[in-house]
């Protein structure tokens, strides 16, 4: 019986060593990681929640120098109401010049039926007129979407 077992443990010695020796294709090539944000959530008055998704995004130089922001997103049903922009708060200034904004909208009272339902956000941010806004990231609780602010070339500030 010792004998057995002895067999048994270098056999199951020798099948882990073999698996040493084998590198799966995800460990062979090094993911980059993703870049974690600097900036945090501003607070959300109650009923309001970042919308399920951010489908696609428009950035342009408005008249004043601000921004004219629209967002087409996906809620988690019907009936939610005030789409809206949320600035994120930075400590400082972004490297890169990317600034992101949480794309919000106050949930009903009384939820329905769960299905995906598009709404369209828009509005004029004219925090910073100064250039230093290469582009706008679109936050959602899903994904997020980064579009360059026009004319800024996507370089870093």
């Amino acid at each position: 019986m010792r004998r057995f077992i002895a067999v048994a443990g270098a056999l199951a010695c020798l099948s882990l060593a073999a698996c040493d020796n084998q590198v799966s294709q995800a460990e062979a090539t090094p993911q980059p990681e993703p870049r974690k944000s600097l900036a945090r959530p501003a607070p959300l008055y109650a009923g309001q929640e970042q919308v399920l998704s951010v489908e696609s995004g428009t950035v342009e130089v408005g008249h004043t120098g601000g921004l004219n922001l629209t967002a087409k997103a996906t809620t988690a049903g019907p009936g939610w109401t005030a789409p809206a922009f949320l600035p994120r708060i930075y400590a400082a200034q972004p490297a890169d010049g990317i600034y992101e904004v949480d794309v919000i909208a106050t949930a009903p009272a009384a939820p329905g039926a769960q299905t995906a339902t598009p709404i369209e956000v828009s509005g004029h941010w004219n925090r910073y007129t100064d250039g230093r806004v290469k582009g706008i990231k679109f936050m959602s609780k899903t994904n997020e979407v980064t579009v360059i602010v026009p004319g800024a070339g996507g370089s870093g500030g």
